[in-house]
């Protein structure tokens, strides 16, 4: 078999490969955009399960503090009726039960939150699926670009460096215009 032979079986089957993974980023973007839902969702439900819980745990502590300083006079006092005994033990005893009905909804709150989270076993299969699309297309896409003519330095976007800001991010044009010059 020729070089050019060879050349022509693997651009067609670069050609096929590429074409399959086209047919697919519809659904990778769906399914991105279904992570990014839930990832969303989890978070907000996070943040306000959270934020409930604090305001549990201040109460809590504001009973627990004015009752510390109520018990704290009492042992600094020199008489202490029975009457007044007896308040002081009621005061505790509902402090008591406020503080294990705040455990309970606290165990509540910390399963709820963990089941918030049930969407990262749905979100990591997602991102495999579209990773592994992507290392399909990857070595096909070099050759097809490697057998291309060099591309002038200024039709080059710029190198993607870590995390992207709306004003460096690659803008829809740009992509557009990257794909439809390799033929898409």
């Amino acid at each position: 078999m020729s070089d050019a032979s060879i050349q022509t079986l693997i651009r067609a089957d670069a050609a096929q490969i590429l074409h399959n993974v086209v047919e697919e980023l519809p659904d990778a973007r769906e399914r991105l955009a279904y992570v990014r839902s839930m990832t969303e969702q989890a978070a907000t439900k996070v943040l306000n399960l959270v934020e409930a819980a604090q305001e549990d745990a201040e109460a809590v502590r504001r009973k627990g503090r004015e009752l510390s300083d109520a018990l704290n006079r009492l042992a600094l006092s020199n008489n202490i009726s029975q009457d007044r005994a007896r308040h002081l033990m009621r005061l505790c005893a509902a402090y008591a039960a406020d503080a294990a009905s705040f455990a309970a909804r606290e165990k509540s709150l910390h399963t709820e939150i963990m089941m918030s989270q049930d969407f990262q076993d749905l979100s990591g299969q997602v991102i495999n699926k579209v990773s592994k699309m992507l290392e399909r297309v990857e070595p096909p896409l070099k050759d097809l670009i490697s057998s291309m003519p060099a591309p002038l330095a200024a039709a080059m976007p710029e190198e993607l460096g870590g995390v992207q800001t709306p004003d460096k991010a690659l803008k829809q044009d740009d992509v557009d215009d990257l794909l439809a010059s390799l033929g898409f």
